[in-house]
């Protein structure tokens, strides 16, 4: 049973959000479950990364927050499930972290996750759905 499934968005890749609407609505409606959907978005060290010419030009906090959670209500729109069961997380930083702490916290039964086309270094699957996979406590279904 899949009472709390975790499924992360990546507000940047509508292709990949595509790629799980189905799976996430069978799920949510055989077992009726409550879906988290978690975004993730870069915080000031990944524009720092970059240099600093970057981090100068990287929007402020609160701008990014606020439009990362619009985007991520625009794409939840886009999948047919019911609101009340619907719950919305955003956070800074590194995906694979959050998504880890996340399903951890809500004790998650399954996470359904798109994987990026992979490349050489990460052989069979993105480098975040290969650590969730790795170190996830529950199922994971990734979605290609």
């Amino acid at each position: 049973m899949s009472k709390k499934i975790l499924v992360p968005i990546d507000i940047s890749e509508m292709e990949l959000t595509q790629q799980v609407i189905p799976h996430v609505e069978a799920y949510a409606k055989q077992d009726d479950a409550t879906i988290h959907f978690l975004a993730v978005i870069p915080d000031y060290t990944y524009f720092a990364s970059y240099g600093l010419g970057y981090s100068s030009i990287a929007p402020d906090v609160k701008e990014r927050e606020a439009a990362a959670m619009e985007s991520l209500s625009d794409i939840i729109a886009k999948f047919s499930l019911p609101g009340d069961r619907i719950e919305k997380h955003m956070v800074s930083g590194t995906p694979k972290d959050h998504i880890l702490r996340l399903a951890d916290d809500i004790n998650a039964d399954v996470i359904i996750l798109a994987s990026h086309r992979p490349s050489m270094s990460t052989y069979l699957l993105g480098s975040n759905a290969a650590a969730v996979v790795r170190h996830a406590k529950c199922s994971v279904l990734v979605v290609r």
